[in-house]
């Protein structure tokens, strides 16, 4: 009984100070900016979600929310991918895309930082993960 005692106090010993498994690396919500250069940027909220076999979410959350489509991860360089669909300032109808790629992929507050190309007009994005 001692033995099983002084195993199990061991086992929590090495086990305790192990990290908690994130699951997967997009999941959560990322705040960011996106635009042409360090004065003109656009605010940006992003909801990424995994169901097991794809990614989706939202950009957005609230009035002008667009659902996100076509959501890729490739985990051999962490490069992603992502479209929206939604409206310009002046309503009319827009396709966007994001291509990034996570950095510090091993920090809770990993970021994603690439191309954000709406209609013709292609910018630079950064995005951070919120813990």
């Amino acid at each position: 009984m001692k033995l099983l005692r002084n195993w199990i106090l061991i086992s929590l010993a090495i086990l305790a100070p192990l990290p908690a498994q994130q699951g997967h690396p997009l999941v959560g919500s990322w705040h960011g900016t996106w635009g042409p250069n360090a004065k003109d940027r656009n605010d940006v909220t992003v909801i990424f979600n995994w169901d097991g076999k794809s990614i989706t979410g939202l950009v957005n959350p609230g009035l002008d929310v667009m659902k996100i489509e076509n959501a890729t991860l490739d985990p051999s360089n962490w490069t992603v991918h992502f479209e929206t669909n939604g409206k310009d300032a002046s309503g009319h109808a827009v396709h966007s895309i994001a291509e990034g790629k996570i950095q510090n992929i091993t920090s809770a507050r990993r970021e994603i930082v690439g191309t954000w190309t709406q209609g013709s007009v292609k910018d630079d994005f950064k995005l951070i993960r919120d813990n």
